[in-house]
């Protein structure tokens, strides 16, 4: 009986975990090469990033963050490489209001060193000097877009 109930109670407990870390989609392009090689000129890089959740099961989720990393010359693009890196974790018995931001953020916070990794390595790999990104704040980026979402909520309600 007690062990039953133990059971039970270890049934109950919150639990968080990774269930695969994977790359969803990888892109790269190089449409000036191979005379985008024998440039001299130092390029601009640019970085972008966001995520997208999507649940696949009870208790069951998946987390893709996509960071997209163009380098210009001027008006010519060096190289552009986009990696769509993605997290199965399983989370059960969270309250619903927690689960959206262990989605928005921590979530995010375990696949982003797997993104930058790739990156890195895919760059190397093209024949440039690796880029390498610097840590992101998950936290303010859920915070900067739940504030948007109640400034468009504001802005449609008038």
């Amino acid at each position: 009986m007690a062990e039953e109930q133990a059971a039970q109670a270890q049934e109950q407990q919150p639990a968080f975990g990774i269930e695969k870390v994977y790359v969803k989609d990888l892109s790269l392009e190089i449409p000036h090469a191979p005379q985008i090689f024998i440039q001299r000129e130092a390029p601009q890089v640019g970085i972008e990033l966001s995520n997208a959740t999507a649940k696949l099961d009870d208790g069951i989720y998946e987390v893709v963050v996509t960071v997209t990393v163009t380098s210009k010359v001027a008006d010519k693009t060096v190289f552009l490489v986009e990696v769509a890196q993605a997290g199965i974790f399983q989370i059960r018995n969270v309250p619903e209001e927690n689960i959206e931001i262990i989605l928005g953020v921590t979530c995010p916070n375990i696949i982003f060193p797997y993104a930058r990794e790739t990156i890195s390595d895919i760059v190397t790999r093209a024949g440039f000097p690796p880029v390498l990104l610097n840590p992101v704040n998950f936290e303010a980026l859920y915070a900067q877009q739940k504030e948007d979402q109640a400034k468009a909520n504001g802005a449609t309600t008038h």
